[in-house]
């Protein structure tokens, strides 16, 4: 076995060489001299126009270079590049045309590129463009997401790193909610002190402007500014106003939309089951920091909760054989308890989660909504492996009665197998990043199923059709169940909307009519929003249940998705948006990243991620690359993982460097 000192040497070397064979990058003289994001929310849904003004400022041509963060629940719908008044619109085809016309640029020596990369909360949309001498251009992306209520309030995330300091630089938020907004937050990076005369803040009964102004000299000296500017995120918070318990339905141009969120419920007591990885591999911080997050979400529990705890690795251990309440001294146990969790073994996965289905069974309570949460960070190594078994066992034994929440740690673990298995059983996946926060990571995705307030939910809409999704196993304090449709007699004077639920075991139901053609429901400009929002919200769910559909049901729903995705020009996992510039139709295509997907990789955890451009010699203009896999050895824990090496052609040498 190789010490540690040895690793460090390597894994430094490795770098060095790469390092010193790159060729240095002659700074660009370039001025940006306007930057403007200005973003638009109607009724939950929002949409981010980035548009950046650029001056190649030499006697020369050059490459300038265009790269902005946005979210990743987001959509890109439009870019365009305006150059010497010529406009080059981005034109979204399916994914593949796109790569075949992508593929065609490559083979003629072009140097053609894809533009993928994925962050923790955001995404790179990068690209570049060659301008001539003293010339300027003008690039704007817009892309399109509906804000998800999380823990009672809606985020708003804009990111700010224009890469020097701007000397006209924008940010404008509107917000507009039919029922008035309650409050309104401003929070992130840039929120700071030292910037706060910059920011400003007004309100108006529906409506709610937030400005970001910031003078050239701020934006060098904040404290998280430098020479190269701006580099944080504004967060902008909030919440509307909830007069009808009824939920807040909107009707315009033949489509509806219908906001759900009651809060004149009682919260139902809980039976929550969490099933613990301890293989191995969550040795080191996965495992202290899981301890951590258990303690104070133990702590969170209510009296009138009941609660298991079950550790697994090859073996399975139960901390007792039934669910407990959640008692002052049962908490204390079940602390000791995690206190000495401790990472051994392989991984069955199978075994662990069918424990759990069977505790939550044999303990049945009227009135009350179970849960079973997973955490793991790995594929299944012990007792049945066969991701397709598993699964039938646990749908199988959940029998849909109680949802199935996966939370996968790290990027080594097969998020794909958690996504599925969580759908299977009415629950979702949600992907822990291994970072010096991940035990607040899991503690607030508690959080936000910590209080159920109605189980079995069901909407039926008299009228509507082609709705979005319109049955939900939980639904849970500071969340919001929204569903959009079509209306299918455009004629009709008023549209009724019915809920039908559970709440602590007895039925409850929600009834709501509203005037079809109210012209004060939507302003005349802002009339193409619902289309796009049941349009958005439609592809979302569609590529989320694809992993669970299969034959003609599969193709006949990502026909669906697809079809709408060209006719609101989404990029999308099944579109892509191919950007022809002016150097001899040079062709870039931009794809949506995939949640744990193979490309590109995260970066390795205290290693830093380069990016190359290069040719291999004696093929002048046409880009060599490659990915290959290969044994990584991490410095913490010396725990073996696997990573990809990027291949670099340079001077004639092959050198890999982790990215």
């Amino acid at each position: 076995m190789m010490d540690r000192a040895a690793l460090r040497l390597i894994l430094l070397g490795v770098f060095l060489i790469s390092a010193s064979s790159q060729p240095v990058k002659k700074k660009q003289n370039v001025d940006i001299y306007s930057f403007y994001i200005n973003s638009t929310v109607t009724s939950r849904y929002a949409t981010t126009v980035i548009t950046s003004r650029v001056a190649n400022t030499v006697n020369e041509s050059q490459e300038i270079q265009f790269e902005v963060k946005i979210p990743k629940n987001a959509f890109i719908s439009k870019f365009r590049m305006t150059i010497e008044g010529k406009i080059y619109d981005g034109v979204v085809k399916e994914k593949q045309e796109a790569q075949q016309q992508y593929s065609r640029a490559v083979s003629r020596g072009e140097s053609a590129g894809l533009i993928k990369s994925v962050g923790r909360t955001l995404e790179d949309f990068k690209t570049s463009v060659t301008v001539a001498a003293l010339s300027k251009v003008t690039f704007e992306l817009t892309y399109e997401e509906l804000l998800k209520r999380r823990l009672g309030k809606f985020e708003l995330l804009i990111n700010a790193q224009p890469i020097q300091p701007v000397a006209d630089f924008k940010v404008d938020v509107h917000i507009q909610e039919k029922p008035g907004i309650s409050f309104l937050e401003v929070k992130g990076d840039l929120s700071t002190d030292d910037l706060a005369n910059a920011i400003k803040t007004t309100r108006a009964d529906k409506d709610a402007w937030v400005t970001f102004y910031p003078t050239r000299d701020q934006q060098t000296k904040c404290k998280s500014c430098g020479e190269n500017g701006l580099n944080g995120d504004l967060l902008i918070t909030y919440d509307v106003e909830r007069p009808n318990h009824q939920g807040e339905v909107m009707v315009s141009n033949g489509y509806f939309v219908h906001y759900f969120a009651p809060s004149d419920v009682p919260r139902i007591p809980k039976n929550v089951v969490f099933i613990i990885d301890r293989s191995g591999s969550m040795s080191g911080r996965k495992i202290h920091q899981t301890r951590l997050a258990l303690l104070k979400i133990l702590s969170d529990l209510d009296e009138d909760d009941h609660f298991g705890l079950i550790t697994f690795d090859s073996e399975v251990k139960t901390w007792k054989n039934e669910l407990l309440k959640a008692t002052k001294d049962n908490l204390e146990t079940a602390k000791a308890f995690v206190k000495e969790i401790r990472d051994r073994g392989a991984t069955d996965i199978n075994a662990a989660v069918l424990a759990g289905v069977d505790m939550i069974n044999r303990h049945p309570r009227e009135g009350t909504a179970s849960i079973l949460i997973l955490l793991t960070d790995g594929d299944p190594t012990s007792g049945e492996t066969n991701k397709e078994r598993i699964m039938a066992n646990v749908k199988e034994a959940i029998g849909l009665k109680f949802p199935l929440y996966c939370l996968g740690f790290g990027y080594d673990v097969n998020f794909d197998f958690l996504t599925k298995m969580s759908l299977e059983n009415g629950g979702v996946a949600r992907r822990i990043y291994e970072d010096s926060d991940a035990d607040l990571q899991l503690q607030g995705f508690y959080d936000e199923v910590a209080v159920p307030l109605l189980t079995d939910i069901q909407l039926t809409y008299t009228g509507g059709t082609n709705l979005t999704k319109t049955s939900f196993s939980l639904y849970f304090n500071g969340s919001e169940i929204v569903v959009s449709g079509q209306i299918t007699d455009n004629s009709v004077e008023s549209f009724t909307t019915e809920v039908i639920a559970v709440s602590k075991g007895s039925n409850v139901t929600y009834h709501e009519t509203v005037m079809a053609k109210d012209p004060s429901d939507v302003p005349p400009e802002d009339e193409d929003f619902m289309p796009r929002l049941w349009a958005y919200l439609t592809v979302k769910q569609i590529l989320e249940r694809q992993v669970l559909l299969k034959g003609q049901g599969k193709e006949d729903e990502k026909k669906k998705a697809l079809k709408l995705s060209l006719k609101y020009q989404f990029v999308t996992s099944l579109t892509s948006m191919v950007v022809t510039k002016p150097q001899e139709d040079e062709v870039e295509v931009a794809d949506k990243p995939k949640e744990g997907g193979e490309e590109p990789r995260p970066p390795v955890p205290g290693y830093s991620q380069y990016h190359f451009s290069f040719s291999q010699p004696g093929l002048p203009g046409q880009p060599v690359m490659g990915w290959v896999m290969v044994a990584a050895v991490s410095l913490e824990g010396l725990c073996c993982s696997v990573y990809l090496l990027h291949l670099l052609f340079i001077q004639g040498f092959m050198i890999a460097v982790a990215c």
